[in-house]
């Protein structure tokens, strides 16, 4: 009877002890993931530091030239809702390597505006209520610049605010 007893006590020793591991590997793995996809990157110049080495990535990458940020004036209109009751205002920065777009938008001031404001016009609320129909506008807003600086002139735009009553 003494080894019947002692039988299921092992067994459950064992179980516990097994699960006791996995719960253990399962944590160490989450760590290690954890500090590989957010410790990392902030980590990764301490480690090259003492390796004296650089990645391959950054021996790969072409030199980027210096970007320029163009601010223009706000633009303020109304959408094309329904009741016409809608108004928005907006900020926009472009961005440009070439450093003559900044006399080129004051000389165009006109028909940047024209251009922006016939876009924004013709926008419900619905086209804009969402984060990936704003980045829409922003490359409809890059192609509009770009069809009247030239293109290639304007690499992005960035929405510096944005309000929609």
């Amino acid at each position: 009877m003494a080894d019947e007893a002692a039988t299921p006590r092992k067994k459950s020793k064992l179980r516990l002890l097994l699960v006791i591991i996995i719960i253990l590997a399962v944590m160490g793995g989450g760590g290690a993931a954890a500090w590989f996809f957010f410790l990392g990157e902030r980590l990764m110049p301490m480690i090259q530091s003492f390796t004296g080495k650089e990645p391959a990535a950054a021996e790969e990458q072409a030199p980027q030239l210096p970007s320029l940020t163009v601010a223009l004036p706000a633009f303020v209109t109304n959408l094309a809702d329904p009741l016409g009751q809608r108004l928005i205002r907006l900020h926009i920065e472009i961005e440009t390597a070439d450093t003559r777009v900044k006399n080129e938008v004051t000389r165009n001031n006109a028909r940047i505006r024209d251009a922006i404001l016939l876009l924004l016009a013709s926008k419900t609320y619905a086209d804009l209520s969402t984060p990936e129909k704003k980045i829409l506008l922003k490359s409809e807003i890059t192609d509009r610049l770009n069809a009247i600086l030239g293109r290639g002139k304007v690499s992005q735009v960035f929405i510096t605010d944005l309000f929609i009553q």
